[in-house]
């Protein structure tokens, strides 16, 4: 086994020198801006794929240099469920990046409530990790450093973890899920698990921008674009996540891995993999049409020539929890995920149960996020985001709260 990396102490940069910096430094990977590649690699297991398709990347400029990789693994969740990326994409490619000379670390910014180490050991991450004695970091750990975003519309500062700026590659390695507030959550929108702590909160409560027909959120992901842009994406697609994504949606397993130097492209292409137009998924749009990748699949030079035989269609996210839960009118003004999915899982566990047979009238009132001006009478208010409501009004504290404390609140009011 090689020697472990990071013998050598990482060199620290001031936060004044690095808050002088407005974007990532750029990929030292060959990429043409007009015409990018992304590879597909499908047929064998999460390791193999990883490997097949990162053999197309020239790794040799990762020689010497400090990569950082970042999977989506936010929540506390047991492995291969779809939610968080799975450990043998992670081990193929520490192994890589490995070989090829580089000094590599996994870190990660979990969602409210959770704490970054146990969610790594929690999805089986830690432990590909440490058999390979690769650094395990907690990216809250740290102050924050501010980057500016000279041009956002939505937002024009974030508050950035630290390593995202000490690392000289960045690698953004999500799971192919459909997603409640964003369509879809692939390698661009991963890297807001590079926002420090309750930062990436703030991105859902952002007032409507005026002359601006999109979501706050979604604008603002594509400011964050400008400056939080992977070095090289590796979309996990082994075993992905359809429906109510990012986190109590149905399994969907591709067995496959895309990989791309340009994030927008390799998102283009797991759209593609997932029935999905990227056109239709907000801040890909608006960040390719601002210049920052390029998501038309007539201009993406994908391999192998047959690599569509291996997609399948993905259900989309119900335009609303009402939808998918008939028998409760869900009031979902700027939740954010963690909340939101605490909600979901409450709903998916005592749904039936507790709802069923209500309609019209009947129908329980639950209401998530901060962005209400007024609630009906009886709204089971969920979230610390609630609490200005909660004057004769059923509350659930907690940010997020935990889904035995819903059922218990429910119980407590409404029997």
């Amino acid at each position: 086994m090689r020697p472990s990396p990071h013998e050598d102490k990482i060199v620290e940069h001031s936060e004044r020198d690095m808050a002088s910096k407005t974007s990532l430094s750029p990929t030292p990977f060959s990429v043409n801006s007009n015409n990018p590649e992304v590879f597909v690699a499908s047929g064998a297991g999460p390791y193999e794929n990883t490997r097949m398709a990162l053999e197309h990347i020239n790794l040799a400029p990762a020689s010497g240099r400090r990569v950082l990789l970042k999977p989506n693994a936010g929540r506390m969740v047991d492995p291969h469920t779809g939610v968080t990326t799975h450990p043998q994409v992670v081990a193929a490619a520490i192994d890589a990046f490995r070989d090829a000379g580089a000094a590599v670390a996994v870190g990660e910014s979990p969602i409210t409530g959770v704490k970054a180490l146990k969610a790594l050991e929690k999805c089986g991450i830690a432990a590909v990790a440490k058999k390979r004695d690769c650094p395990l970091l907690d990216m809250d750990a740290r102050p924050y450093v501010f980057m500016d975003i000279p041009d956002g519309r939505a937002i024009q500062r974030i508050k950035a973890c630290p390593e995202t700026l000490e690392y000289d590659i960045v690698v953004s390695m999500p799971v192919m899920k459909t997603h409640m507030h964003t369509g879809v959550t692939l390698s661009v929108k991963n890297m807001k698990g590079c926002l420090w702590r309750r930062s990436k909160v703030d991105l859902h409560m952002l007032p409507k921008i005026p002359d601006v027909d999109e979501k706050s959120l979604n604008v603002a992901i594509a400011d964050m674009s400008s400056a939080l842009l992977p070095h090289l994406a590796i979309i996990d697609g082994a075993i992905g996540m359809e429906g109510l994504g990012p986190s109590a949606g149905e399994l969907r397993e591709l067995n496959a891995v895309v990989v791309g130097v340009d994030p927008f492209a390799a998102d283009a292409v797991a759209c593609a993999l997932m029935g999905i137009s990227a056109f239709d998924i907000p801040h890909l749009r608006m960040g390719a049409e601002r210049g920052y990748g390029v998501i038309d699949l007539d201009t993406i030079d994908v391999s192998p020539a047959n690599w569509r035989a291996v997609s399948q269609p993905f259900a989309l996210p119900p335009k609303n929890l009402s939808i998918e839960f008939p028998n409760v009118s869900v009031f979902d003004s700027q939740s954010c995920s963690a909340c939101q999915a605490s909600l979901l899982l409450f709903l998916r566990k005592y749904g039936e149960q507790l709802f069923s047979g209500k309609s019209g009238a009947g129908k329980t009132p639950i209401a998530i996020g901060k962005g209400h001006d007024s609630l009906p009478a009886g709204t089971l208010c969920v979230g610390n985001c609630t609490a200005k409501f909660k004057e004769g009004r059923p509350f659930v504290p907690g940010c997020p709260p935990v889904v035995s404390e819903i059922l218990n609140i429910y119980n407590e009011y409404f029997k």
